[in-house]
């Protein structure tokens, strides 16, 4: 089995070194497997193609040196996109303030999937606005996180005119 969190910390240094945040390493595919890295820019400014063509460079040469994946595979480097995943701790306080829809591997009040404005993280937990009032989420059942598109988040990532 291919171990995409060893990736991760085996590319970081060097992403890190190059002014990029590594946002999330996942390996898909069956038959045909895809190694997708998704990066940001530590100052950021939109990730731009040339970013992205860095990016694949710096890893294939790191790749290609520990070699961690034994089968023939496709490398894709891209930008998380506005309504980007939340991965790391980090990113909740990051973005606290947003909207997000949280998923998780098991129920907590009987429910997995939750939506609701972040406020941040407390004693392991994710901090979240719902319509029902504040709900706390264990960090360790999060299967799935990612912003939610709205009005709000889209000013913010649009780049200011002088």
């Amino acid at each position: 089995m291919i171990d995409s969190n060893g990736i991760a910390k085996m590319i970081e240094p060097s992403l890190t070194a190059m002014g990029y945040r590594v946002v999330r390493v996942m390996l898909v595919g069956g038959r045909r497997v895809t190694l997708q890295i998704m990066a940001e820019r530590v100052d950021d400014a939109p990730l731009t193609l040339d970013d992205c063509t860095r990016i694949s460079q710096s890893v294939s040469t790191l790749l290609d040196v520990d070699d961690p994946i034994p089968c023939a595979y496709t490398l894709e480097v891209s930008s998380p996109g506005i309504d980007r995943p939340l991965v790391r701790p980090e990113d909740y306080d990051r973005f606290s303030g947003f909207e997000a829809k949280i998923e998780l591997r098991a129920p907590v009040d009987g429910r997995r999937r939750f939506r609701g404005r972040l406020l941040g993280t407390a004693e392991g937990g994710i901090r979240l606005a719902t319509a029902a009032g504040e709900t706390r989420l264990p960090l360790s059942l999060v299967a799935r996180a990612r912003l939610v598109i709205t009005d709000e988040l889209i000013n913010t990532t649009q780049p200011r005119s002088h």
